[in-house]
């Protein structure tokens, strides 16, 4: 047995509590209804309201809904169009989760640890709404509920903080030591460290990985592909 897969095997075999983000590690939300596109509409309706140049044109040329919805609630906090742009997105969402990719793997490792007793949660940006609805497409809703945690429309409490992850750790009654956290992105690694959690990386591209590895995640902690998760999962049943 390799180092590497020695040390990903203790992370995995340790946990008894395990958070999944949800787009990329559970599925690719936006594989056919575009992110980019979903963000120029977001853009267009500011762009209605005079209110384009809230964002510049670097946060524009991310084409990302989050970046979009951020720059709002930086300069207009606690106002009506933060709940407008919020519930927008939340559409957009749940739209995406009819075309969505399941992530290969996922599926499998998700009914393996449950069925290994170990206690599964979402804790994502996006909003919980749309999980429940791709997590009942995949026949998996009872894999989570009810701890599913979700975007809220207080924006300071999207990840990095580590709001969704204490939430999760605090209504399982789960120590921190206990559980680990699968993310794909350095504010997913960011928000674990936080709140005292462990940290897998789901890496499904180079780019994907180059970050995670910038932002401080171990490379034997990050994989390209959830197969050998599943492989250490069933070793153990």
């Amino acid at each position: 047995m390799t180092e590497e897969i020695k040390s990903l095997r203790e992370l995995v075999v340790r946990a008894r509590f395990v958070l999944f983000d949800f787009d990329g590690p559970i599925c690719q939300l936006f594989a056919q209804h575009k992110a980019e596109r979903i963000a120029a509409g977001m853009l267009r309706g500011l762009g209605e309201r005079g209110l384009r140049g809230l964002l510049s044109e670097k946060m524009r040329a991310e084409a990302d809904p989050q970046v979009v919805m951020r720059a709002v609630a930086a300069r207009h906090p606690g106002s009506d169009l933060i709940t407008e742009i919020e519930e927008q997105l939340t559409q957009e969402e749940l739209t995406a989760t009819a075309t969505a990719y399941p992530t290969p793997y996922a599926d499998p490792v998700i009914q393996t640890w449950v069925n290994a007793d170990t206690r599964l949660a979402v804790t994502t940006n996006n909003s919980a709404r749309a999980v429940t609805r791709y997590l009942e497409s995949r026949g998996l809703t009872h894999c989570f509920a009810p701890h599913i945690y979700g975007r809220t429309q207080n924006l300071d409490l999207l990840k990095p903080h580590p709001h969704c992850v204490t939430r999760a750790l605090s209504a399982m009654g789960a120590a921190p030591s206990a559980a680990l956290m699968i993310g794909d992105a350095p504010t997913d690694h960011e928000a674990a460290g936080r709140a005292g959690v462990s940290f897998l990386g789901y890496a499904r591209t180079d780019h994907k990985e180059e970050l995670l590895r910038a932002a401080g995640v171990r490379p034997e902690h990050i994989v390209r592909s959830l197969e050998p998760v599943l492989k250490i999962l069933r070793a153990q049943g």
